[in-house]
């Protein structure tokens, strides 16, 4: 049985959007035709594989697994086709990251602005993700993760700051309320804010000094999301709501200036930077190798 390219190509667009119109914008095809593509493609192979609503289009469960084995066989399809990549002047083509709020905020400010700079020709298009995720079965070519979460069969290329630390910080304005804590379990005894990850988890907070490492879960007012909704949590600390515990870097500004105090300072715990990962087992695009090179030569 054979399917159209660009049908299978416009039934990927939507499934992964999570709508015609979201497809749409991803994929520069109008919504009424790739409604039509899906619809010759279901009629083709003579099964339902989206259920469509006035609010959602949902795959069936047919519409799942021919999705989760359509992924990486169209993305070795677009690889195939980049092979000509190297007898043009400059390469050319979009590249997918997957990628933490944490790394859209503090490690590619620095990066991509030059780098479209170097490659006008290269489109870059950045997905936020806060779970570690199959790249190719995500429709991506590559990701940025912290050691820890990386598979064994990835490739991994060291990207952004390489030692980074965790911060406990809170506004004077709650400290002159409640006290200091002198030690990680006095947080304990606070208003603390915290974060959860979109799998539930909710890591306790680590401290390190001299060779001991201490974890606490403390409770708190708020507890956020990973991902966009961290800014909240920043916002609630300032005004005095409680204790955060974050990225460094990502609380920079409001250190500098005052609006958050530094708390258990001689704790704070330093881990290595991120990486950029992809699979080793596929032809490298031409799009990501420039960007390999471009950080490697950053």
């Amino acid at each position: 049985m054979k399917a159209d390219l660009d049908d299978l190509n416009a039934f990927v667009a939507v499934t992964r959007a999570g709508g015609f119109r979201e497809g749409a914008r991803a994929s520069g095809v109008s919504a009424s035709g790739l409604s039509d593509a899906v619809r010759r493609l279901e009629a083709q192979l003579g099964v339902r594989l989206l259920n469509r609503t006035t609010r959602s289009v949902v795959p069936t469960d047919a519409g799942r697994s021919l999705l989760e084995r359509l992924g990486p066989a169209l993305n070795e399809v677009e690889a195939a086709l980049d092979v000509v990549n190297v007898f043009r002047d400059r390469p050319a083509g979009t590249l997918r990251l997957n990628v933490p709020a944490s790394a859209a905020r503090l490690v590619l400010p620095q990066i991509v602005p030059q780098f479209l700079s170097a490659y006008p020709d290269i489109k870059l298009e950045i997905i936020g993700e806060e779970s570690f995720v199959d790249v190719l079965a995500a429709g991506c070519d590559a990701g940025i993760r912290y050691d820890e979460r990386l598979e064994q069969d990835m490739i991994a290329v060291p990207i952004g700051p390489r030692v980074q630390r965790f911060a406990t910080a809170a506004a004077p304005s709650y400290l002159s309320r409640h006290g200091r804590p002198d030690h990680p379990r006095d947080l304990l005894q606070h208003a603390c804010l915290r974060v959860r990850f979109p799998s539930g988890a909710m890591p306790p907070w680590e401290f390190e000094r001299d060779g001991e490492v201490i974890l606490v879960d403390p409770t708190g007012p708020l507890i956020v999301q990973a991902g966009a909704t961290v800014d909240l949590a920043v916002d609630a600390a300032v005004t005095g709501a409680g204790i955060i515990f974050i990225f460094e870097e990502w609380i920079r500004a409001e250190l500098d200036s005052g609006a958050l105090a530094p708390i258990l300072e001689p704790w704070w715990q330093s881990f290595s930077g991120p990486f950029l990962y992809y699979p080793g087992r596929r032809l490298v695009p031409a799009p990501l190798r420039a960007f390999v090179d471009f950080i490697k030569a950053k």
